[in-house]
């Protein structure tokens, strides 16, 4: 798809009360490509190639809701943009990661409540077209609860990947003071070795030579790191099924809930979607 027929599908988009999104969007892409200028001008250039990939991402809402005819609703599209923002450009270029407490976590936490929405509109789309298929409110919000999961887990099958291929440091490693291991048993049997009040941990290569001393602990090597991710990923998960389901029981009481789910797209939006150019 070339920039013109995208830019036609912008305009479909601010047409059909899109505007706040576009805004939030036109906005992000904007800051995005003065972060490119500004990786240039420091030397990052690994930086900059980066930037202009996050840039074509954000692409991505307006797009998939073009191709596969469906709507987000603004307060959920803008979530998404935000949400890329802050994990690629904020998290990945400006380490709000380590700058930044608690910053992975939110995040894991939005993620998981983004994609219980996105699954329960695939099952809520069952319900209302099928003819003989009525799911229970729980088994709905069951359903989008482990499609999230299921979105976080493979999240985390891609960072460990990266960090076993490529020696990268996606699942970040933490300090611990205490050691449980059947490793350190001298009788080999399944009985853990527990060394608790670790100082510190000092590194050699096969040559004896030092390569490096951690202090305060034992470093752990991004087990504790994916465990928590998965944790709040289920934490939003469970957070978006609880309001899934009283919506079943009653949508006019929560339907504050439907700003974060997606649904069909009306006809007008998807007609205006295929302006010629």
């Amino acid at each position: 798809m070339n920039m013109r027929s995208f830019g036609t599908i912008v305009k479909s988009h601010r047409e059909n009360n899109k505007r706040a999104s576009v805004t939030v969007y036109i906005t992000l892409r904007a800051l995005v490509l003065a972060c490119v200028v500004l990786q240039i001008i420091a030397g990052e250039f690994d930086h900059a190639f980066l930037c202009l990939f996050y840039w074509v991402l954000l692409m991505l809402p307006i797009l998939v809701q073009d191709k596969f005819k469906i709507e987000f609703p603004n307060l959920l599209e803008i979530a998404i943009y935000l949400f890329i923002f802050s994990g690629t450009i904020l998290g990945g270029i400006y380490n709000f990661y380590g700058n930044v407490p608690h910053w992975d976590t939110l995040l894991h936490v939005i993620n998981g409540f983004i994609c219980a929405g996105i699954g329960f509109a695939l099952v809520d789309l069952l319900n209302k077209n099928g003819k003989k298929i009525r799911l229970s409110p729980f088994y709905t919000v069951f359903v989008a609860f482990c499609f999230s999961m299921t979105v976080g887990v493979l999240w985390e099958f891609y960072e460990y990947g990266a960090d076993k291929i490529t020696l990268t440091d996606m699942q970040k490693d933490a300090i611990v003071k205490t050691v449980s291991t059947v490793e350190l048993n001298p009788l080999k049997n399944n009985r853990p070795v527990v060394i608790k009040n670790i100082a510190k941990t000092i590194m050699y290569d096969r040559s004896g030579n030092e390569l490096a001393v951690i202090e305060g602990g034992y470093l752990d090597i991004g087990l504790n790191d994916t465990m928590k991710d998965m944790i709040f990923n289920c934490v939003g998960a469970i957070s978006f099924s609880i309001l899934g389901y009283f919506y079943l029981k009653n949508k006019e009481k929560y339907k504050f809930t439907r700003n974060f789910i997606p649904k069909r797209a009306e006809k007008t939006v998807m007609t205006q979607s295929k302006i010629k150019k």
